[in-house]
């Protein structure tokens, strides 16, 4: 099936979600070559990835995986990585940010795309374990209110791809598969992409409009998609984000100020660390009781978290509960008390 749809993409045509499950099945089963997998990805690239392709991969994908079974009232707040910023893990503190105002997060995470540190990276500094099971990880969020999925753990059929992938050095439809592919099949979620969907100089369709929809089709309650203007694959304090919001059976669109949550615009400069002790540093920022650009911006991805679950009725709320959960020392506990679990569950 791969070479018929390589020959199909190469003459500039879509294939159908049933095609693009046929092609990931093949390339889970170690059944395409490398030769194959990476004329196929850069076919689909050029052509940029229709909703239909990536929800076809996606189902695949999610089917390959290890499964964990934490309920249908988990969380993810994911990026896609690789927007090339350098910013410090804002997503992994907004999750424990998250978790201690009452959500449970279930996050999907990898190392270092783009940046010096991944989440998982700063994780293991922190002392948390990332080699657990998916028995490991329900309980982690049963018991902590967040647990971390390890991806290449996870999804070991996609072993077939990655030298590939990382022979290639460009962002293909894998980067996009990660947010969508949490093991733990998460219903609400937020999902930051790192720019627009540009090829060849071509404008696209919106990336964010584009996993909005394959969201929706795989099942979401409600789901932010978000993009920074200056770039960031986050909600963000540096400029506006532009949202697709999945939610009843539509995609809306809108933007979000700093202001529009009561918070002060920064500079992108004060989010971006430059060594790995930086890194540290600023996630330790973020979870303080002392006010900083850290923190804000931490503070504003968890509320979109506690928007799409419905317990902060807009972000501004969000802002305020999230801002509690900080305060009271719960956020930075809950680091302490998952590091303490998991060497447990090693």
């Amino acid at each position: 099936m791969i070479r018929e749809a390589i020959a199909k993409l190469v003459e500039g045509a879509t294939l159908t979600e049933a095609e693009a499950s046929d092609v990931a099945g093949e390339i889970m089963a170690g059944e395409a070559t490398p030769a194959q997998i990476g004329a196929f990805l850069v076919a689909l690239r050029v052509n940029v990835e229709s909703v239909a392709e990536i929800t076809g991969m996606a189902r695949v994908m999610r089917e390959h995986a290890l499964r964990v079974d934490a309920g249908d009232d988990v969380v993810d707040i994911v990026g896609t990585g690789g927007d090339g910023m350098g910013a410090f893990n804002i997503s992994t503190a907004a999750a424990f940010v998250a978790a201690a105002a009452g959500l449970r997060v279930a996050k999907h995470n990898n190392r270092a795309a783009s940046g010096l540190v991944g989440s998982a990276d700063l994780l293991e500094a922190k002392g948390v374990k990332i080699a657990l099971s998916p028995e490991s990880v329900r309980r982690c969020i049963d018991e902590v209110g967040i647990g971390f999925m390890f991806a290449p753990a996870f999804h070991p059929a996609t072993r077939h791809a990655a030298p590939v992938r990382r022979e290639l050095g460009v962002r293909t439809i894998f980067n996009i598969l990660g947010p969508l592919t949490n093991p733990a099949f998460p219903r609400y979620q937020v999902v930051g992409v790192a720019q627009p969907n540009v090829v060849m100089h071509r404008p696209q369709p919106e990336l964010g409009e584009l996993m909005a929809y394959v969201l929706m089709g795989l099942g979401s309650r409600r789901a932010w998609i978000v993009r920074s203007d200056d770039g960031l694959d986050e909600m963000t304090t540096t400029a506006a984000t532009h949202v697709w919001e999945a939610h009843g059976g539509k995609v809306r669109r809108f933007e979000l100020a700093p202001e529009d949550a009561g918070l002060a615009p920064v500079s992108l400069a004060t989010l971006q660390p430059g060594s790995a002790e930086q890194y540290a540093a600023m996630f330790d920022a973020a979870l303080s009781r002392e006010d900083s650009p850290q923190k804000d911006v931490t503070l504003l991805n968890a509320a979109a978290a506690l928007v799409v679950t419905g317990k902060a009725a807009d972000v501004r709320a969000g802002v305020i509960l999230a801002r509690e959960a900080v305060d009271s020392g719960e956020a930075s506990a809950k680091v302490a008390q998952l590091a303490s679990l998991t060497k447990e569950l090693e």
